[in-house]
């Protein structure tokens, strides 16, 4: 049996070498089932190149994939809604195809739907792989076939993708701009993209864009896999808003949600061929108990064609850089990871482990190389599965990073204590600590942090003063805490060995509202659906002393080159809320305190020479006091008491610094 590194990588995976060879066995297995005469991923995964409509020389093949149906007809604009006139013929033992002479027979836009008939039942349905879907003022759903006159002209092929040092921006088109509606892939492009490139931001992480009826789910209940969402605007719009992100130097990473599927049947895939078995697990386990959505079964070769082909559109067709996949937990435990506590290795091993979705986790990850080399591929996994981001050469399921989800949570049980009593050999434990090999994104809040039920760090910091005393004429001990908080809490988040870091929109500029969609139970209002861009950045509030650090913070980041390095802990006093670490070049330190400055603190450094501070929390362009002075040159010394060398410096409550070593 092979002897896989990522039982060197981690020793303590030594005791489970049968569960890793069985998680490696099946992935070769399945494999081979679908793979014929040698032919790579790339070449199996074309099934959007089949299925669907295809124009041909003098007329349209249109192929369905329903292996259980009795009959399929196609039905539409062009056909006056005709149930009978285009029937489909089964061309084997799961495809159907028709074809329809003359190209201008269904015009570009045509409304087009599937008349399936299937397990006694008769039901009009939207095609698997439809591009475009949307609704009519009846509410009525349908496929809308595209043929425009002219193909988009892509301008991006000089673009070369930044796969390390990730500093993502993650955003939502629809709730980007500030007026109470759905905003628009052009309005993206125009407005927000130049915000994100001159706050510093290398990539950006768009939510909700496969197709989702519901526009309140966030976009984590699709519908239609192959289509962009029709909420936002034209197929094009967001083409062209890809192609100005790269012609920007910025990454685009789409947020893949191929861990369930909306249950619908009129909108969806759900029961398309009349079997609740076609996509998913039948009976209960199809069915996820708390989202009220079906569960793919990733042991079929269907579903593997339908989601790997989807993986690879998204690449091709709109020259993504990769993907966020959502859920991750969800598909990799059969319980869904529900109310598990992953304490120890037993629980990622055991009977509850669903190895045939690792195993498309390993397959989508290896494909999305094959198609494109430098893809970015990012797991939403919060169990801390091992190998998760190890290479599957190693044994390991090939993601490039996980999202570091304990990170928001540690913020969160922390924020509700006093201030004197935080914990910081906690925070330097789950701040630095990740697992050999493997890189994280550390973020303290994103999306989910922002939605009603939850709080953002700004809003669990100044509750509702933040409404009445965010004015500059305002003095207010309980904003000043949480303009100071809010900075450092940052800052020590992407500093303290973090690989890649996430910010939800607005949120760098401490964003006063919170995110809800429009639903029932609340008048189906866009008023918190927004973002408030003129607050934000009005002079007369304090707002954007927050937005203002960010970007230094940012690039403070890059010019040091701070992420992806180990730290180096130089100093942690729970006591007087003093935590010091060294990131390669520069000394940082931190004085978590809500009331002690120490005028002339002892901080080892292990090295002699000068330093000098170069950016601090209490700037006065970031709303503080100016205490700190960036011309005064700190010189190592023995330290009395001591056998090593640091410095003395004076160090304000609740202030973060760092200093770079000083060269004349």
């Amino acid at each position: 049996m092979a002897k896989w590194e990522i039982l060197e990588i981690d020793p303590w995976i030594k005791d489970y070498e049968n569960d890793i060879n069985l998680r490696m066995n099946e992935y070769e297995k399945q494999k081979e089932r679908i793979l014929q005469d040698k032919e790579s991923l790339k070449d199996f995964a074309n099934a959007h190149h089949y299925y669907g409509f295809h124009k041909v020389k003098n007329g349209w093949i249109y192929r369905e994939w329903a292996p259980k149906a009795d009959g399929l007809y196609l039905i539409g604009d062009f056909n006056n809604w005709d149930r009978h006139a285009h029937p489909l013929t089964k061309i084997n033992d799961e495809d159907w195809e028709i074809f329809i002479k003359g190209i201008r027979t269904i015009p570009h836009g045509s409304r087009i739907k599937v008349l399936v008939d299937a397990n006694g039942a008769i039901k009009d349905r939207i095609p698997l792989y439809a591009r475009r879907v949307e609704r009519d003022e009846n509410n009525d759903f349908a496929a809308i076939l595209q043929n425009p006159r002219s193909k988009f002209k892509w301008t991006d092929q000089d673009f070369k993708i930044n796969k390390n040092d990730l500093l993502i921006y993650e955003a939502h088109i629809g709730m980007a701009g500030e007026e109470e509606k759905v905003s628009t892939y052009k309005e993206f492009e125009k407005n927000i993209l130049p915000r994100i490139k001159k706050d510093g931001y290398n990539t950006v992480q768009l939510m909700a864009i496969a197709e989702h009826p519901y526009y309140g789910s966030f976009g984590y209940q699709v519908s239609n896999f192959y289509a962009p969402s029709s909420w936002y605007g034209p197929i094009n719009d967001l083409k062209s808003l890809i192609n100005a992100a790269h012609n920007m130097g910025i990454n685009v990473i789409m947020d893949l949600v191929h861990s369930h599927a909306i249950k619908n049947t009129i909108e969806g895939i759900n029961e398309f061929d009349g079997t609740d078995y076609q996509f998913f697990h039948t009976g209960v386990e199809g069915n996820h108990p708390d989202w009220d959505s079906k569960l793919f079964d990733y042991s079929k070769p269907g579903v593997l064609h339908f989601l790997l082909s989807n993986v690879k559109y998204w690449l091709e067709e709109f020259h993504f850089d990769g993907f966020r996949f959502d859920g991750v937990t969800s598909m990799i435990y059969k319980n869904h990871g529900r109310g598990e506590n992953f304490d120890n290795y037993s629980k990622y091993f055991s009977m509850n482990t669903d190895v045939s979705a690792i195993n498309y986790l390993q397959l989508a990850n290896e494909l999305a190389g094959e198609v494109k080399p430098d893809a970015i591929t990012i797991a939403e996994d919060m169990s801390g599965m091992p190998g998760m981001c190890l290479a599957i050469s190693k044994a390991g399921i090939g993601f490039d990073y996980r999202l570091a989800m304990g990170m928001p949570d540690f913020w969160e049980k922390t924020l509700e204590k006093q201030d004197e009593n935080w914990d910081l050999s906690n925070m330097w434990y789950e701040l630095s600590t990740h697992r050999p090999e493997e890189k994280r994104i550390s973020y303290v809040e994103s999306h989910d942090q922002a939605l009603v039920g939850s709080k953002t760090t700004i809003f669990t910091l100044a509750d509702k003063e933040m409404y009445w005393s965010m004015d500059k004429d305002s003095t207010n001990y309980k904003i000043d805490r949480a303009i100071a908080l809010h900075k450092m809490i940052r800052w020590i988040t992407i500093s303290m060995g973090a690989d890649a870091y996430l910010n939800f929109m607005g949120n760098e500029s401490g964003h006063p509202e919170w995110i809800d969609f429009p639903r029932e139970g609340n008048g189906y209002s866009f008023s918190h659906a927004t973002r408030k861009w003129s607050i934000l950045e009005a002079d007369y509030l304090k707002y954007h002393y927050l937005g203002d650090f960010d970007k230094a913070m940012i690039e403070h980041i890059k010019k040091y080159k701070q992420l992806g390095n180990t730290t180096f802990r130089l100093w942690l006093d729970n006591d007087r809320k003093i935590i010091a670490f060294r990131n390669k070049d520069v000394v940082y330190v931190f004085n978590f305190h809500p009331t002690n400055s120490y005028e002339s603190f002892a901080l080892p450094i292990h090295d002699v020479g000068e330093f000098r501070t170069v950016l601090d929390t209490d700037e006065i362009r970031f709303g503080g006091l100016g205490r700190i002075s960036h011309d005064y040159v700190y010189k190592t010394e023995r330290l009395a008491g001591t056998d090593y060398d640091g410095i003395k410096i004076y160090i304000p409550s609740r202030t973060a610094l760092a200093l770079e070593k000083y060269n004349k």
